[in-house]
């Protein structure tokens, strides 16, 4: 006879059983995750208010790319706005922990800006920014009855999240650094917050003999009169990307909106944009920040390791890979919209399919596909913009590239 057993001993063991399920499970979604991510949080672009199209002097694509990349807006301040839809997963409380796995598993503390800036993945936000100059940004995201501000000030990166009342700080060792072109511009600006110009930027990095660059008239951005940008694949077949418009400063040339709709249609995927901006030089008491009196501090000692870790190149990476962050050693297969990256988990064994035994087997079966092919086995996680293939010997391919795309790179990679 087995030995008895107490309703609460069997629910605290069912709970535990559950909560260590679930804790697994994020560590397979993470890939995708990751993409929401950094399409969320590479830049701060403005969202579009159109109020009639200014009449405004011709100018070709060519010119207009050409005046992003001239364009060296070095102080600002306002108010944006930001969507994301990228159709993840209901992941049944699974957000912290995705937030902790996708940038890295962080400090621990609720004020770490890699996890708490993982928020702007899903759902919309409203955020104020400020900035001036390569080394001084701030940006906060404003909540229900809540604050989370992130400040680089010099060296000095401050998190505070006023509703756990906890404070993170951590240093921007790359904040004074010459960029690789050399003057110190966007390339060897801090990673923390990210600047408008970025956002376009990435999807610039496309514009080869795979996409169509073309101007398509002009609108009013945040009271301030633009130009409409539009970048998309010449060839739809295999990626996932539909279109990706960007309003950009008439007067400045930076990028004042971006809006990325996937090839599947419907509501945008990523829509970022101001509702309010000024070029004017912030208040220099914008940057200061005090730790509150009782408020707990983390020291990030391990910042600088992870920052480290995560300089691989990414030169060449079209947006749909170069989105990911990829992973150590990740490398690029494919050309343009149908660059997929590729990287080794070193971890064997695959994600365990729908079939598999109790709530573990079922909970992430209900995430992901099982495809097969001469690669073996695998599992496929995918949102609206970004699919990634998880095979069984523990590699991981992924891009904004369709399923199939996905497999067939797995197999020409067997």
């Amino acid at each position: 006879m087995a030995p008895y057993e107490s309703d609460d001993s069997r629910s605290a063991e069912e709970a535990e059983e559950r909560h260590s399920a679930r804790r697994k499970a994020a560590r397979y979604v993470v890939p995708v995750a990751v993409v929401g991510v950094a399409a969320a949080t590479i830049g701060l672009v403005p969202a579009l208010a159109d109020s009639g199209d200014p009449d405004l002097p011709k100018i070709t694509a060519q010119q207009l790319v050409q005046k992003i990349a001239e364009s060296d807006v070095q102080q600002l301040s306002g108010t944006v706005k930001i969507t994301t839809d990228l159709g993840l997963p209901d992941l049944g409380g699974l957000e912290s922990g995705l937030a902790s796995g996708a940038a890295g598993n962080g400090s621990g503390s609720s004020a770490d800006p890699s996890a708490k800036l993982t928020e702007l993945a899903s759902g919309t936000h409203t955020l104020r920014v400020a900035a001036d100059g390569p080394d001084r940004q701030k940006v906060s995201l404003i909540e229900s009855a809540a604050e989370y501000s992130l400040i680089h000030d010099g060296k000095d990166v401050w998190g505070y999240d006023s509703k756990s009342d906890e404070v993170y700080h951590g240093t921007a060792d790359q904040a004074g650094k010459a960029g690789k072109d050399g003057k110190g511009g966007e390339k060897g600006r801090a990673e923390v917050p990210a600047t408008p110009r970025d956002f376009a930027e990435e999807a610039l990095k496309a514009a080869d003999d795979t996409t169509s660059v073309t101007v398509d008239g002009t609108a009013q951005v945040a009271g301030r009169d633009a130009y409409k940008l539009v970048v998309k694949p010449k060839h739809a077949s295999g990626t996932t990307v539909g279109v990706i418009s960007i309003a950009v400063d008439a007067e400045t040339g930076m990028p004042l909106k971006f809006t990325l709709t996937p090839a599947s249609g419907g509501a945008a995927v990523v829509d970022v944009g101001f509702t309010q901006v000024s070029f004017a030089k912030p208040a220099a008491s914008t940057f200061d920040f005090t730790p509150p009196k009782g408020a707990k501090i983390t020291e990030d000692k391990d910042a600088a390791a992870r920052e480290h870790a995560s300089d691989a190149p990414h030169e060449g990476i079209a947006p749909g890979a170069g989105l990911l962050g990829g992973g150590d050693g990740a490398k690029v297969i494919g050309k343009g919209w149908n660059s997929i990256a590729t990287f080794d988990t070193g971890e064997k064994g695959g994600v365990p399919s729908s079939s598999g035994k109790g709530d573990m087997g079922g909970f992430l079966g209900s995430l992901g596909d099982q495809v097969s092919g001469g690669f073996g086995k695998g599992t496929v996680f995918s949102t609206r913009l970004i699919n990634a293939l998880i095979t069984d010997d523990g590699k991981v391919y992924v891009g904004a590239v369709t399923k199939d795309a996905l497999v067939k790179a797995a197999d020409a990679g067997k």
